[in-house]
């Protein structure tokens, strides 16, 4: 989020069970991963922000960003 410009975000976490979880420093970047499609969720309807992300979760995510940015 910081390497792409913080950007402006639109978007909304109100679709997940477990936003009120995000921490407030993080709100901004975690509604613009989830707005470009580099965050979907965890496929129960949460985030889970507070958890630890796999190897292959990250790989996913860098992935993702390296095609927003090409």
């Amino acid at each position: 989020y910081r390497y792409a410009g913080s950007p402006a975000t639109e978007g909304s976490l109100t679709g997940f069970a477990d936003a009120s979880s995000v921490s407030a420093w993080a709100q901004d970047a975690m509604e613009w991963a989830v707005e470009n499609g580099l965050i979907s969720g965890m496929g129960d309807g949460t985030l889970n922000p507070q958890g630890e992300a796999t190897r292959a979760q990250v790989a996913i995510i860098v992935t993702r960003f390296v095609s927003l940015r090409a």
